[in-house]
């Protein structure tokens, strides 16, 4: 951003700084002057000019600590026009302009009181139950319109003219899923402990690759795929990985003029010594990194070095916050991304994540059989759900029992007639809960295979085990947990 350019914080109703690593106020908008004074506006004003001595170091010092340092928000007293000192809740986006670190400062408004802290907690926790029982609902639905949609496509012909418009009802089915789980998020009051759950990267790539190839604005471009085929296993928030690497070859896609190319890769990386690709660090350890080339027009020198800025883009209509969004997905998960390209010839971003040596099986193969003639019992007080598993599992060779709750589940278990190889429970029911069902069922029959589902967003490693099955998911999906737990 250089001087005499409109300041797109201009017109903001916020107090909005732009400030440079030597602490030089390059940018302010109304509301900033308005509440600090026109001295801002001087050129060469500093920000210490209305640094507080209540702070714990100098301005200098918090400049210094946030370029090493990403610092999302912070409080801070600052001087006021009006005369004192307020405490103020300010956010914080640092990044390069050439050699320079700048920092966009933004004051989302005063500290509270205690009396409006408890007031605005009450609020939140109202918020709070509200949208954990939306997430719930919502996920139970989306689970039956998922399921089935999914179910059809399966068994529906790719020249058969309605499969465009199923393959559209998944597509809006997903992105609500999405929307769901961020809700669903929200609604955790301890999201920060959600552990990620260990898995196989190349599932990820190959529901990219299959994404974009039903696409047919992507028809003219060649789709290769190199997975490793024992890839190790990394530890990552898949809803949010996926967007990464969707957003990433989404670009490879539309860098393409006419006919090329995209190769994504998987590999293992063993690292004994600190190795530098681009401008990721790797530190000594184990990686899985994640290769995504294309074919296109290339990135120009000069606009390599800011392809992670914030607001920067070369493209009309957009944000420039793509890559940005990317990097910090990334590098949320302890990873980093790298770019190399030439113009002319294309471009490569690689993706590193921390890795443990071990293996996790790789589910995504295609034409993997998923056909059984086991007895699988269904239980949920949702009926939507009870006849969408039924319809899945009927459809692929399963003998389905389904009860609408725990007490009838036990029954059917009891009577043995015939015998139940599977129990599939949803968690959260009435009168008696799926874990409560887990328990009595295992007093019938200790051997019993029980798979448990549910929409909350739990805490905790249950994402990470095997017989957990997330709500909402598509008929694969449920159908390959069910081969698993009967292998």
């Amino acid at each position: 951003m250089k001087l005499g350019e409109p300041f797109m914080f201009d017109h903001a109703g916020w107090p909005v700084m732009l400030v440079d690593q030597s602490g030089v106020i390059l940018r302010a908008n109304a509301a900033a002057v308005k509440s600090f004074g026109p001295s801002i506006e001087t050129p060469g004003s500093q920000l210490g000019a209305i640094w507080a001595a209540e702070n714990s170091h100098p301005a200098a010092g918090y400049l210094a600590h946030w370029a090493l340092t990403p610092t999302p928000t912070v409080t801070l007293k600052l001087k006021w026009k009006a005369g004192g000192v307020v405490a103020l809740t300010v956010s914080i986006c640092s990044f390069k302009q050439g050699e320079q670190t700048l920092f966009l400062l933004q004051m989302l408004g005063e500290v509270a009181n205690a009396d409006a802290v408890a007031a605005q907690k009450q609020k939140l926790d109202c918020a709070l139950q509200l949208a954990r029982t939306v997430s719930l609902d919502f996920n139970n639905a989306l689970t039956s319109i998922l399921g089935h949609t999914s179910l059809m496509l399966s068994k529906t012909e790719p020249s058969h003219p309605w499969r465009s418009w199923l393959m559209e009802i998944e597509k809006s089915a997903a992105k609500a899923a999405e929307i769901s789980s961020d809700l669903a998020g929200f609604s955790r009051q301890e999201k920060d402990a959600r552990t990620q759950a260990t898995g196989n990267l190349n599932e990820l790539v190959q529901r990219c690759v299959d994404s974009f190839q039903r696409n047919q604005s992507s028809a003219q471009v060649k789709w290769v795929l190199n997975t490793e085929r024992r890839l190790f296993a990394a530890r990552f928030d898949e809803a949010k990985l996926l967007q990464a690497l969707m957003k990433i070859v989404e670009n490879a896609v539309e860098a393409i003029e006419g006919v090329g190319q995209v190769t994504l890769a998987s590999r293992n990386v063993e690292l004994s010594e600190p190795t530098q690709d681009r401008t990721v660090q790797l530190v000594p350890g184990t990686y899985v990194c994640i290769e995504i080339t294309d074919t296109g027009k290339g990135i120009e020198p000069d606009v390599l070095p800011r392809v992670f800025e914030p607001f920067f883009t070369t493209k009309r209509n957009h944000r420039g916050l793509g890559l940005a969004w990317v990097y910090g997905i990334v590098t949320n998960h302890g990873g980093g991304v790298a770019i190399s390209s030439t113009p002319g010839r294309g471009a490569s971003v690689r993706v590193y994540l921390p890795a443990e040596k071990k293996h996790v099986r790789d589910i995504a193969a295609s034409g993997q059989d998923l056909s059984g003639t086991q007895t699988v019992l269904v239980v949920d007080d949702e009926d939507l759900l009870l006849t969408m598993g039924q319809t899945i599992l009927s459809a692929y060779g399963y003998r389905v029992l389904t009860a609408n709750a725990g007490q009838k589940a036990l029954e059917i278990l009891s009577q043995n007639n015939p015998p139940v190889d599977l129990l599939i429970t949803d968690l959260v029911m009435p009168l008696m809960s799926g874990r409560e069902l887990m328990e009595q069922s295992r007093k019938i029959n200790p051997r019993l295979r029980i798979l448990c589902t549910s929409g909350y967003a739990w805490p905790g490693n249950l994402e990470d085990d095997p017989s957990y099955l997330q709500k909402p998911y598509t008929s694969q999906d449920l159908l390959l947990k069910v081969k698993q737990m009967l292998a």
